[in-house]
């Protein structure tokens, strides 16, 4: 899964360079600009509105980019051949068609990337899905299983990158201890995750590195144990400005 370097050099998987994104009179990134290396897992913290959504668009071909480029493996999204192959994503877990069945969501899947139906079995079982909850209209299912259907529809096709917007949302302490050592394990095994979270005590136990973002703008990024008073003291500090709670 993990491509070798050549001469030592270090292969970057996702790369934003200096990425602007403006709505109208409303700047959601401003000069966003960071790398993720191969297995690696990266935490994209930030509080609500400060562009982590909007970037994991942009990278994906969802949204464009107003200027700057974000690429995978030194390319556009789109222009990657059979993208789902090289890339699982998960942004949003509740948008998924209500009246089928979690089964029928990765057979449809699978199809789409000329998966066998066997590979549907194996990720069921990744994720935790039994028979019977895999047979349920997912209308009926908890936002905690929605998001290990989510999780099972971005591994359908073994991607080397995985793009995640806030995974654990609606995941019991169980359930996040299983997304932490799921995640952790794909990245020794040479996968390389992007994962936006709130939870900065999950994301401290499982990244190898952060960025942290504020109004659009990259505040800070480094190894999670570069932070010298700790990874949540350091995001509280350097967010205080941009958050929208702060007088």
């Amino acid at each position: 899964m993990k491509a070798a370097p050549c001469s030592g050099e270090v292969i970057l998987v996702i790369e934003f360079r200096h990425v602007s994104k403006t709505y109208k009179d409303t700047k959601a990134l401003d000069d966003v600009s960071f790398t993720v290396e191969p297995g690696s897992v990266t935490g994209f913290l930030g509080p609500n509105g400060a562009g982590k959504s909007t970037a994991m668009r942009i990278l994906v071909g969802l949204s464009r980019a107003t200027t700057g480029t974000a690429t995978v493996f030194g390319r556009p999204y789109m222009s990657l051949d059979c993208p789902g192959a090289h890339v699982g994503t998960l942004l949003d877990a509740t948008a998924q068609h209500s009246g089928r069945s979690g089964r029928e969501v990765l057979t449809l899947g699978a199809m789409t990337l000329g998966l066998p139906r066997s590979r549907v079995d194996e990720v069921q079982e990744m994720v935790g899905l039994t028979r019977k909850e895999s047979a349920r209209t997912v209308g009926r299912y908890s936002l905690g299983m929605k998001q290990r259907l989510g999780i099972g529809h971005a591994l359908l096709g073994s991607p080397r990158v995985l793009v995640l917007d806030e995974p654990v949302n609606g995941l019991d302490p169980q359930g996040i201890r299983w997304m932490r050592e799921l995640l952790r394990g794909l990245a020794d095994a040479g996968c390389s995750v992007l994962l936006s979270s709130h939870l900065l005590h999950e994301v401290e136990q499982i990244a190898d590195h952060v960025v942290m973002i504020g109004q659009g703008r990259i505040l800070a990024q480094g190894s999670v144990t570069g932070f010298e008073r700790g990874l949540e003291q350091a995001f509280f500090e350097l967010t205080a400005a941009t958050d929208r709670g702060a007088a």
